[in-house]
């Protein structure tokens, strides 16, 4: 376990952080395909001949920021930061081309695809390891799946397996006895400890639609607008959307101010991605990390994820777990912070840059 206790009540993140945020030593793009031309933007920080991190963000569609650099140690670490097919500074993303373009192969099986691509056009040879955080963690898992011999060691964040019940308890929660039962709990949801947010997400829906709010949001985004009031129905359903999971993903939400979250151009991609795959069941079968555990058995695995997560709550951590110990294996380490669902709370800091610390030396 990451010992936590030197952590005091008053820190804040800034107090937690180890390496300083610096410039990136080179930045570029790399073409993936073509009809449309998705274009990866990338990030290179640390030292160029350091053992190589791929780091992957969430979402999906959420784009990586410099700020994520800053669990490494630039003198030992090669990062990779990269935006996501659809979202960021990637081309084309979903607010600029619209979803029927830059939805286009965009998938999972896509993504993994896009981080050979990357690996093999940075000159990654070798085994690297793999951070992600929320669908970072999903795509890191099915990635070392699918190709464990590149991975060498798994660092998460926030366990996301993607699973019905998973969305549901975020997205449903009591939303279709809403309108005549507000604050009743008829079933378990974030919207338990975050009842004002979740009053403005739910009444984006009209009350007859909000037996399936993923499906009734989805149907605001797929609709092709015709007039100005389509549009600001696809932009008001999209920032809600986001600031929903923005504002939840912090255990104290900092302030009224939704950041990122709330800004147009985020949001729209944001949004229309993660609904798009979430309405494709993520583009893999049903319990797909669960059944193929097997598969990362012999990778060290690290987990980091916070007590009071309302995005992804701490169960979906607990049956990774499960999965893996039946097939003889267990985490190298499982940290349980006192935070929510954000990387940058700072336990979740403290704890993720001491397991960066901490990882033997690649061979």
């Amino acid at each position: 376990m990451i010992d936590l206790s030197k952590l005091q009540s008053t820190s804040t993140v800034e107090d937690e952080w180890t390496y300083p945020l610096a410039a990136a030593n080179r930045t570029g793009w790399l073409q993936v395909d073509q009809d449309p031309d998705h274009r990866l933007y990338w990030e290179e920080y640390g030292n160029p001949a350091g053992e190589p991190v791929m780091f992957l963000h969430g979402g999906p569609g959420g784009a990586c920021a410099p700020l994520m650099s800053r669990f490494f140690d630039p003198a030992r670490y090669r990062v990779i930061l990269f935006d996501q097919r659809g979202c960021g500074k990637s081309e084309p993303t979903v607010a600029a081309a619209g979803p029927d373009v830059a939805l286009i192969r965009n998938t999972t099986d896509d993504l993994v695809d896009d981080i050979r691509r990357l690996r093999d056009a940075l000159g990654i040879a070798g085994k690297m390891h793999v951070f992600g955080g929320s669908w970072g963690s999903t795509l890191a898992l099915i990635y070392a799946i699918r190709h464990p011999d590149e991975v060498a060691t798994l660092i998460l964040r926030g366990i996301f397996l993607g699973e019905r019940e998973d969305l549901l308890y975020m997205y449903q929660g009591n939303a279709a006895t809403y309108a005549d039962q507000p604050y009743a709990l008829t079933a378990p949801g974030s919207y338990v400890t975050y009842p004002d947010e979740w009053k403005a997400f739910v009444e984006v829906i009209d009350p007859a639609d909000r037996g399936d709010m993923m499906a009734a949001y989805k149907a605001i985004f797929d609709m092709i607008p015709h007039t100005d009031a389509d549009r600001a129905r696809q932009l008001r359903a999209a920032l809600a959307w986001s600031v929903w999971e923005g504002t939840i993903s912090n255990m104290i939400p900092k302030d009224s101010d939704p950041g990122k979250f709330g800004e147009a151009a985020f949001a729209l991609s944001f949004a229309q991605i993660e609904a798009h795959f979430f309405a494709n069941e993520l583009f893999v079968p049903p319990a797909y990390i669960v059944d193929n555990a097997g598969r990362i058995a012999t990778i060290p695995t690290h987990i980091v994820h916070g007590r009071f997560d309302q995005v992804c709550p701490l169960t979906q951590a607990s049956r990774l777990i499960a999965a893996m110990a039946t097939h003889g294996a267990t985490p190298a380490s499982y940290t349980i912070t006192n935070a929510g669902h954000s990387a940058m709370e700072a336990q979740t800091v403290l704890a993720l840059t001491a397991i960066m610390d901490g990882l033997p030396p690649l061979d």
